[in-house]
C-alpha cells in the first residue's frame, strides 16, 4: 500500500514468527523478519532509528535486512538466504531473473513490456490482477518446482489469462484515447472507468517521447496516483527526479524511478490535486 499512517494493525501479528517482505518497516516487537529495498522503507525517523538500533547492537542483524541498491526484494532475499543461511538458489534461477526484470522494469523495450510474449509477463498479469486470495498460495509451490511456461500452462491459470488479455487490450485502447504528453510528462485520467490495475508501461509504449508518467485511476478500494519514469529514456540518472521522494510527501512511496500514492475511493478531488502539483513539478524539472 502507498498511503500515509501505520500500514500494519498490531492484531495482524500472531504469536511466533511474523515477516514483512517488500514494503515498509514496522517497529513492532512481534515482527521477527523484515526484508525491503525501497527508498521509502521507513514511515517515520523513529522507525529508521529502531531498525538501526537492532543492527548496531546485533540483536536483529540476522533477522532484518535492508538494501535499497537491490533491483528487487526477491534478489535481496535470495542473496541473504544463500550467503547467510547456505540456501541453494540455483534451482530458482529463472524465477529470480524474471523477478529482477519485472520489479526493476528491466525489459528490453516497451514492446516487450506491453505485448507480453514471455510467460513471466503473462504470469505477472495474472498475479497482479487476481482478487482470489488463494491464487498465490496455489502458484508458489508450482513456481518452485516448474519452469514458468509449465506454470502458465496450468488449466486454472489459462482460465484466468484469457479474459485478462482481453482486458489488457482494452486498457491499451482506453489509455491511448486519454493520454497526452506535454513537456516530457505523460498524463491521463481513467477514474471514470474503474479498473483493478493496468500495465504501467502502456503510456511509454504509446508515447515513447515522454520522460515521466502521472496517471490517475480508480478501483473498488482506492483512488491511485501512479508516477513513473520511462525506463527507456535517454536522460542520465543525474537528470532524473527522485519519484519516491515526491510520493512520500503525499503519504505514498516507492523507488527513485517509480512510485504511487493511494487515496480512499471517496477522496478523488484530493488525488486529482496531487496529480496537478506533481505534473507541474515534473514539467518544471525539464
Amino acid at each position: 500500500m502507498h498511503r500515509a499512517g501505520a500500514l500494519f494493525d498490531e492484531r495482524e501479528f500472531v504469536d511466533g514468527e511474523n515477516a514483512i517482505v517488500d514494503f515498509k518497516y514496522s517497529a513492532s516487537p512481534k515482527v521477527t523478519w523484515w526484508f525491503d529495498h525501497h527508498l521509502s522503507a521507513f514511515l517515520t525517523p523513529d522507525d529508521q532509528k529502531n531498525f538501526e538500533r537492532g543492527q548496531a547492537d546485533g540483536s536483529e542483524r540476522m533477522r532484518k535486512f535492508y538494501d535499497p541498491n537491490y533491483i528487487s526484494c526477491t534478489s535481496l532475499i535470495a542473496d541473504i538466504a544463500q550467503l547467510n543461511f547456505g540456501f541453494d538458489t540455483a534451482p530458482l534461477g529463472e524465477l529470480i531473473k524474471w523477478a529482477n526484470i519485472v520489479d526493476g522494469a528491466k525489459y528490453e523495450s516497451a514492446q516487450a513490456a506491453v505485448e507480453m510474449a514471455a510467460p513471466a509477463m503473462k504470469l505477472t498479469m495474472v498475479i497482479e490482477s487476481s482478487t482470489d486470495d488463494n491464487l498465490v498460495r496455489r502458484l508458489i509451490p508450482l513456481l518452485t518446482e516448474m519452469p514458468l511456461q509449465e506454470v502458465l500452462d496450468q488449466e486454472f491459470v489459462q482460465t484466468l489469462l484469457g479474459p485478462l488479455m482481453e482486458r489488457h487490450r482494452a486498457a491499451i485502447e482506453l489509455i491511448r484515447s486519454r493520454a497526452t504528453v506535454d513537456q516530457g510528462v505523460i498524463t491521463f485520467d481513467i477514474t471514470d472507468q474503474p479498473t483493478e490495475g493496468y500495465n504501467k508501461f502502456i503510456p511509454y509504449y504509446l508515447l515513447p517521447e515522454g520522460t515521466y508518467n502521472v496517471g490517475l485511476s480508480k478501483s473498488s478500494f482506492r483512488t491511485k496516483v501512479s508516477v513513473g519514469t520511462n525506463p527507456w529514456t535517454k536522460k542520465t540518472p543525474e537528470e532524473l527526479v527522485n519519484l519516491a521522494a515526491i510520493c512520500e510527501r503525499y503519504g505514498g512511496g516507492g523507488h527513485a524511478r517509480v512510485g504511487a500514492i493511494s487515496f480512499p475511493p471517496d477522496r478523488e478531488d484530493e488525488a486529482r490535486k496531487a496529480v496537478g502539483e506533481i505534473v507541474a513539478e515534473l514539467r518544471a524539472a525539464g
